[in-house]
C-alpha cells in the first residue's frame, strides 16, 4: 500500500565538540528528554541532549499529534453523516479524500515540530547529538566515536510498539503506530488487534473515514484498566460507527492470498477467517532499554518494564536518573514532562521532589473520550479506603444536550465520611478538557464543597462537574444547615401541637 516518505532529521547537522563535563547529559529527545534539556538549561546547567532518531520522540511522530489530526478529521466527517441529527440535511455519498487527511496529519505534525529544531536547542545553550547512546561506565556515555562525561545523566529513551509473535504475521506484514502514519492510501478493510487505548482511537477513526474495521481483543472488554461502564459506553459507541467488536479473541495465524491477509481468530466459541488488506497492532509497549549498555552504568534494568527508579527517580546509580515510559506505569507525554522536571530538580540538587507526589491525568481519545484521574474504587477498596460515589449524567447537561452530544457521565468518587475528592471518570465529548477541574481539586486537596462554589460560564458541558459535588452537597450538608433544618422542623411541630387561637394569643 502506498505510504509517505519516511521523517528524516531535517537539515544536516554536525554534532559539536563536547564539552569537558555535562552537568547533566540527556539521552532521548521525545517529551522527557526536550523538557528535562530545556529545565535544565534555564537553570543554568551545561547540558547535551542526545537522539538517535528525530527529535519529538514518538508523542510528535508516531503518536499523539498524528493520531490526534486524523481524530479531529474522522469526527468531521461523522458529523456530517449525522446532519439529520442537528437539523440539517443528509448528505449522501460523501466523498472522503484520505490521501488529503493524511496529508494534512502531516502539515499539522510539521508545524508543531518547527518549534523543535537543533538550532532552536542550540541557541538555548543545549548541545545537540545525533547517534546512539552507550554507557561507557558510570559517568561516560559514548555517541559514536565521541565520549561525553557528566555529572548527572537522565534516561529518557522512551518505548515503542510491541510485537506479537503470531505464526505469518511477520511475512504478511503489519502495521505499528510508528508506521500507520505514513499511509496515502485507505485500507479498504482493517484488523485491528488490541483494544486498549491506540487500537479504540484508530479502529474508530479509519471506521469514520470508510474503512471496513474489525477489532480484536484477548481481553472481555475494552480499556481493561477503566471502570466496566466506562469501557461499555465506548463499546457501544464503536459498534453504532460500525466497527465489528470482537471481544474474547485471539489471532493465531496470519497468511497471505493474493494481496489479502488472511487472519485465524479464535474465541471460546468460534474459529473463523477474515480477509483483510492491513492489520494493525496496538498490543502495548516495549521499553527502549537494549542498546544502552545499562550494565556498565551499574543501571538494574527490566525489559518488560524498563529502568529501576525510586520515588525520587533515581536509578542504582546515585548520578543517573530516569523519566518518562523508560521507566513509568503511565506512558503519557504529559508524564513524560512532569516526571522530567521533577528527575533534572533532583539530579542538580535543587530540591527533593517525589514522583508519587504528581496527580496525573489521562484521557483515550475515542468518540466518547474517556478521561481518569486518581483512584479506581477498586484501588480504594484494595487499600481499605471506604469509598462514596457521585454520578451526574450528561443528558441532565443543558449544553450537551444542545450539542447533541448528551451520551455519557460525570462520576467523582470521594473517601466516605469526608468530601475529599479522591478519583473520577468522566465519559464525555469532551471528556479530556473537563478532567482537569478534578486533577487541579486532588492535586490542592480540595473537595466536593470547594467543587460545588465554582462558578461556570453557561451553559458549558464541564458544569456536570459542578452538578455532582451540588449533588454530594445537598446530600450532606453542614452541620449549621443541618441543625437550623432540625430547628425547623421542631418549630413545626410545635405548631402542628399547639395551634394559635382566633384571637391571637397562643395557647401555652
Amino acid at each position: 500500500m502506498p505510504t509517505a516518505p519516511a521523517l528524516s532529521f531535517g537539515p544536516a547537522w554536525r554534532n559539536p565538540t563536547p564539552a569537558g563535563v555535562y552537568d547533566l547529559v540527556i539521552i532521548g529527545a521525545g517529551p522527557a528528554g526536550l523538557t528535562a534539556a530545556r529545565a535544565a538549561a534555564a537553570l543554568g546547567a551545561r547540558a547535551a541532549l542526545i537522539e538517535r532518531d528525530r527529535l519529538g520522540g514518538g508523542s510528535l511522530n508516531v503518536g499523539s499529534v498524528p493520531s490526534k489530526a486524523i481524530l479531529r478529521t474522522a469526527q468531521l466527517y461523522a458529523d456530517i453523516g449525522a446532519a439529520e441529527h442537528y437539523g440539517g440535511r443528509s448528505l449522501v455519498n460523501v466523498e472522503i479524500d484520505f490521501a488529503a487527511v493524511m496529508a494534512r496529519m502531516r502539515r499539522v505534525r510539521r508545524r508543531i515540530g518547527d518549534s523543535i529544531s537543533p538550532d532552536r536547542l542550540a541557541a538555548a545553550g543545549i548541545d545537540v547529538f545525533f547517534g546512539q547512546a552507550r554507557f561507557a561506565g558510570p559517568r561516560s556515555i559514548e555517541v559514536g566515536e565521541v565520549a561525553l562525561r557528566f555529572h548527572k545523566a537522565l534516561i529518557a529513551t522512551g518505548s515503542r510498539s510491541l510485537t506479537p509473535t503470531v505464526p505469518g504475521l511477520a511475512e504478511a506484514g503489519y502495521l505499528t503506530n510508528e508506521t500507520v502514519f505514513d499511509l496515502t492510501e485507505r485500507p479498504r478493510r482493517l484488523l485491528v488487534m488490541g483494544g486498549g487505548p491506540l487500537g479504540c482511537e484508530l479502529a474508530q477513526a479509519f471506521c469514520r473515514l470508510g474503512s471496513q474495521v474489525i477489532i480484536a481483543q484477548d481481553d472481555p472488554t475494552f480499556l481493561p484498566k477503566e471502570e466496566r461502564d466506562a469501557a461499555q459506553f465506548l463499546s457501544e459507541a464503536l459498534a453504532r460507527d460500525g466497527v465489528e467488536v470482537r471481544l474474547n479473541s485471539s489471532v493465531t495465524a496470519v497468511r497471505t492470498e493474493g494481496d489479502q491477509k488472511i487472519v485465524e481468530l479464535v474465541s471460546e466459541d468460534s474459529h473463523i477467517e477474515v480477509a483483510v488488506d492491513e492489520i494493525l497492532v496496538g498490543i502495548g509497549r516495549a521499553r527502549n532499554v537494549e542498546a544502552l549498555r545499562l550494565d556498565a552504568a551499574g543501571v538494574r534494568y527490566d525489559a518488560a518494564s524498563g529502568v529501576e527508579v525510586d520515588d525520587f527517580l533515581r536509578t542504582s546509580n546515585r548520578r543517573i536518573y530516569a523519566a518518562g515510559d523508560v521507566c513509568l506505569e503511565h506512558q503519557f507525554a504529559h508524564t513524560a514532562e512532569a516526571s522530567a522536571r521533577i528527575a533534572v530538580l533532583n539530579a542538580l540538587g535543587l530540591q527533593r521532589e517525589r514522583l508519587s507526589a504528581l496527580t496525573v491525568p489521562w484521557c483515550t481519545y475515542t468518540d466518547p473520550e474517556i478521561a481518569h484521574v486518581g483512584l479506581y474504587v477498586r484501588e480504594a477498596w484494595s487499600r481499605s479506603i471506604p469509598v462514596e460515589t457521585y454520578v451526574m449524567l450528561m443528558h441532565d447537561v443543558d449544553r450537551a444536550v444542545t450539542d447533541g452530544e448528551d451520551e455519557g457521565f460525570v462520576k467523582i468518587h470521594m473517601r466516605q465520611g469526608t468530601d475529599r475528592v479522591l478519583g473520577a471518570t468522566i465519559v464525555a465529548r469532551h471528556a479530556g478538557e473537563m478532567i482537569s477541574e478534578v486533577s487541579l481539586a486532588i492535586r490542592l486537596g480540595l473537595g466536593m464543597r470547594d467543587l460545588a462554589k465554582v462558578i461556570h460560564a453557561y451553559p458549558t458541558q464541564a458544569a456536570a462537574v459542578r452538578m455532582a459535588a451540588i449533588a454530594y452537597t445537598r446530600a450532606h450538608p453542614p452541620l449549621a444547615l443541618r441543625v437550623v433544618r432540625r430547628l425547623r422542623m421542631i418549630q413545626r411541630a410545635i405548631r402542628s401541637r399547639w395551634p394559635r387561637a382566633r384571637g391571637g394569643s397562643a395557647i401555652v
